[in-house]
């Protein structure tokens, strides 16, 4: 069976096509996608839109209390008042600030080598609690690398150095030797072109001369790379560790000279070619493949410096042995085999491939496996400490999944197929795809944790694992490269496609591309998220609280009443709109840009506290209390007890107060105009009040908890210039004549500077005298060391 969009790259024939459309198989995949193309709003769209409608509500509410406080007739003053109220509800600048922030995170994720392709998913990251990834090319460095190999009569040998195509490392022999039946306990042995054997070093001309890639440094910098297939680039780096490269073999004194190349054949499942050895003018033909492949071709067999005839039923129990345990390590194994030839040149040139590749004599096994990316173990231990489960979801074999899961951290070291038939673990953690997907939905779910790796996993095993994982309330980033994987890309959370490797289609399907196909790049994306997302808990904590304080101030003002029965505003409509817009804004969007703390991967997901904890709330509250009470104690001790208390009339609009009527004597415009004037003061003493506890306050929302003298005053720039900027912009709304008392309804201040130094100094006071409080007795927020792993290896007895 071909399936529509497979591409022919060679040969020709002819096939009957039995679906068009959207029956075929990428027909069926187009039709998944149209069906999980739902639009889903993010943890912190749902925040915003219950803020929004709890701010309305409010607004509402406070314009009843207005209302009803002044008995419900509703002038010019009154609804000034009410409008009041609501400007100080809404954070205008809230919206501007999120976008900002998140516009200028994705610009770092850039950078850091995540291209976000959909803006709500940048904080999303931030709220992931499972990460279901690919292995090859993620996990792992998608670089094969020959680790064992094994040789008749000579035993394993041990390969070191698994960086990549690096050809830095050496090769041991271990501690068996075989020879016939008898087996003698022996030393490592360190090999090299001096004492290496006969059989080894025709192992390794095999492995280096029957293949057509290269491997070299790039221009400019110090790293290795390769041309060529990735398994004959792992044999390839294999023979430069043992000394032996292709290079040396085709210089003095081998001088080996390519005559013929038979090519890899898929149905062969081997390739092989003829040399000549200029020195000694022999040729030699050398072999590669599949074991069957090759066995087949093999009359003989090499022990050590001897050939004797391949009796099949004398060394076939211990090689397919050998080459089990091979498998079992997540290796993929290779055979070679050699043959010496005494032709003549023009029989050689003659030869068809049946004769190059018969008579061989079988040399051993190499193992190669895709090692795990260095960061891998230690991103997923992040994960780990961060709350976050990590699943491995492949289209390997189980052994080879679960070795390399066990190698960087998924899998407990302990972990073996006979601990987990005994019952040692909660819950079977390693399931093929066949096994995974027979289990009904409500099995799944009754599953006491999903298994950690899923291998020969299709596409639709994916779909399934979302499902699973969205009925646990979970938030899951899946990864893909495939056309295949398009559908789970969309379904997911935060699809997460390959750049490197991945497909069109699926970076269409995805919501983050990663340029370097790495894992740790997630994790890296992860935090930024955590960044962002704290981050708007942050300025978000500082403007409302500014909006509780104006609050506090504006509720308790509406006591203050004038000769008239109409309450004085403490603070005009246009001060309270450049509280929230000037003021307000430039710091919050310093806090925005603010730098991950050091802990920022030991928290618990976000989607597991919110936006507005409980802590946030009492925060913004007791924040907004302490302000407007300060603010609305200077008022007092402007107007009562410096002033003489006199709250005149009409000073809401107009700093000269009510016009007296004509011949009424007893009304004293003198009286009138000094009674609106001290108002006017006091008016612009809670002003600059709110204004300069909200710049100081702005580093005390750094942290929920740390106190403000651990926090550098420079390291964050932005946020230093804003509140610097903002301590400036203030002044000459109280000096510039008009401005000061038509626009901004104050006047200049004078001794009140006092007042406002030291509300500062009081409310920092409380403040950290709160925090104080909270270091003492509230729990820690992070996760206690190990919890996190005890939480994903999930034994019964955890050691």
């Amino acid at each position: 069976m071909v399936f529509s969009s497979t591409t022919v790259t060679k040969g020709r024939g002819k096939g009957i096509a039995v679906n068009t459309g959207m029956k075929t198989e990428i027909g069926k995949i187009a039709k998944t996608l149209a069906s999980t193309s739902v639009v889903t709003r993010t943890p912190l769209q749902k925040k915003m839109d219950i803020l929004a409608y709890a701010l309305f509500g409010l607004a509402i509410i406070l314009a009843i209390i207005v209302f009803s406080v002044n008995k419900w007739v509703v002038n010019n003053e009154v609804a000034i008042y009410a409008i009041s109220l609501g400007i100080a509800v809404i954070p205008e600048g809230l919206v501007a600030v999120i976008t900002l922030t998140m516009a200028l995170g994705v610009r770092q994720m850039a950078k850091n080598y995540a291209i976000v392709r959909k803006l709500n998913a940048l904080e999303a990251l931030g709220s992931v609690t499972n990460i279901c990834s690919d292995k090859t090319g993620t996990l792992t460095q998608s670089k094969m690398i020959a680790t064992d190999a094994w040789l008749p009569g000579d035993g394993l040998y041990r390969i070191s150095g698994r960086n990549g195509f690096s050809p830095e490392g050496k090769i041991y022999r271990c501690g068996i030797n075989v020879t016939s039946e008898i087996e003698v306990e022996v030393e490592d042995e360190e090999v090299t072109p001096d004492n290496m054997r006969y059989a080894f070093t025709r192992l390794v001309q095999a492995s280096a001369l029957c293949n057509m890639a290269v491997i070299k440094k790039g221009k400019g910098n110090d790293e290795w790379h390769a041309i060529g297939d990735p398994t004959e680039s792992a044999l390839q780096v294999f023979a430069h560790k043992a000394g032996l490269p292709k290079s040396v073999l085709t210089a003095e004194p081998f001088k080996f000279e390519l005559v013929q190349e038979y090519a890899f054949d898929t149905e062969l499942k081997r390739m092989s070619v003829v040399c000549k050895e200029k020195s000694t003018d022999a040729y030699y033909v050398f072999l590669k493949g599949a074991t069957e492949s090759v066995l087949n071709q093999c009359t003989k067999i090499q022990f050590g410096e001897n050939e004797a005839n391949l009796d099949r039923e004398k060394f076939g129990p211990e090689l397919y042995n050998e080459l089990e345990k091979l498998a079992s390590k997540g290796m993929r194994v290779l055979s070679l085999a050699y043959r010496r030839v005494i032709k003549t040149d023009i029989e050689i040139l003659k030869w068809t491939r049946e004769k190059a590749d018969a008579d061989m004599i079988f040399l051993g096994l190499v193992g190669i496996y895709d090692p795990p990316r260095p960061e891998s173990k230690a991103a997923i231990q992040r994960c780990f400490g961060a709350g976050i489960e990590v699943h491995m979801l492949t289209g390997d074999h189980p052994t080879t999944a679960a070795a390399i899961a066990k190698e960087i951290g998924i899998l407990p070291l302990l972990w073996s197929p006979e601990l987990e038939n005994e019952g040692k673990f909660n819950s079977q953690l390693v399931m093929t795809a066949a096994q995974f997907d027979a289990l009904s939905d409500e099995e799944v779910d009754n599953l006491r944790e999903l298994p950690k790796v899923i291998a020969r996993c299709s596409p639709d095993t994916k779909v399934k694992m979302i499902d699973a994982l969205h009925r646990r309330n979970k938030y899951v980033a899946m990864t893909g490269d495939g056309v295949n994987d398009s559908p789970s890309l969309k379904k997911a959370d935060v699809g997460i496609a390959m750049g490197l490797g991945g497909s069109d289609v699926a970076k269409q399907a995805s919501d983050i591309v990663l340029s370097d196909d790495n894992f740790a790049t997630i994790v890296n994306a992860i935090a930024e998220g955590r960044r962002i997302f704290s981050n708007i808990q942050k300025f978000i904590l500082h403007l409302l609280s500014g909006n509780s304080g104006e609050i506090v101030t504006l509720i308790i003002g509406l006591s203050f009443i004038d000769s008239d029965g109409i309450s004085v505003n403490p603070m005009s409509p246009l001060q309270i709109l450049f509280l929230n817009m000037i003021t307000s804004s430039p710091p919050a969007m310093g806090l925005g840009v603010e730098r991950a703390s050091s802990d920022i991967m030991r928290y618990p997901p976000r989607s597991k506290g919110g936006l507005f904890t409980w802590e946030v709330i009492i925060d913004m509250i007791y924040y907004g209390i302490v302000l407007g009470g300060l603010s609305l104690a200077n008022f007092v001790i402007v107007v009562y007890a410096i002033g003489n208390g006199n709250l005149g009339q009409n000073c809401n609009s107009s700093p000269f107060g009510q016009e007296c009527a004509p011949n009424d004597p007893t009304c004293d415009p003198i009286a009138l105009e000094i009674a609106c004037h001290q108002i006017y003061r006091a008016r612009g003493t809670t002003f600059a009040t709110i204004t300069y506890i909200l710049l100081i306050h702005a580093y005390n929302c750094r942290s929920l908890r740390d106190p403000i003298w651990t926090m550098k005053l420079y390291d964050n720039k932005i946020l230093f210039w804003s509140v610097f900027g903002g301590l400036l912009t203030a002044i000459p709304t109280f000096y510039i004549p008009e401005l000061n008392s038509k626009v901004f309804k104050q006047l200049g201040i004078g001794y009140e500077w006092g007042l406002i130094v030291g509300a500062v100094i009081i409310f920092e006071i409380f403040v950290e005298i709160y925090k104080f409080m909270k270091r003492r007795y509230l729990k820690p927020l992070e996760i206690v060391e190990g919890e996190g792993l005890k939480q994903q290896y999930s034994l019964n007895e955890y050691p």
